[in-house]
């Protein structure tokens, strides 16, 4: 990957979502960021852009615990999407769950890049988005 074009944020933590859009806009390795409350929204907004590729991200930050949708039915429907979409992305589950089941479920899940803990410190987003480009 050359470049990180577009990053979702998908995570309904109104303080996590400016603190993490902060850092990643400061460290210049992403183009774009969208940012949306809970699954439901995100996966709309994917399926509504399967005609654009350039809204289709490159790397999605997925929390777990969300109204409406979690992430874990996120993942469900993106599975059910994936065929449709036509490139590889990135998904890192950034959760605050420490729970070994959480984690095994996320590993067992082949579409999900990596588990990570909250809180992402910016050398975390650092390191993770630097492997990508």
């Amino acid at each position: 990957m050359k470049d990180i074009d577009t990053l979702y944020l998908v995570d309904d933590d109104d303080t996590y979502q400016f603190i993490i859009e902060r850092t990643i806009s400061s460290i210049n390795l992403v183009k774009s960021i969208r940012i949306f409350s809970n699954g439901r929204e995100a996966i709309d907004f994917l399926e509504s852009s399967l005609n654009d590729p350039s809204s289709i991200p490159d790397v999605i930050l997925l929390d777990l615990t969300m109204p409406v949708m979690d992430g874990w039915e996120f993942l469900e429907n993106y599975l059910l999407l994936k065929p449709r979409i036509g490139k590889k992305i990135y998904i890192y589950i950034v959760s605050s769950s420490v729970n070994p089941s959480d984690v095994e479920k996320a590993k067992s899940i082949s579409e999900v890049t990596d588990y990570m803990v909250k809180p992402l410190t910016k050398e975390k987003l650092i390191s993770m988005l630097s492997n990508l480009v």
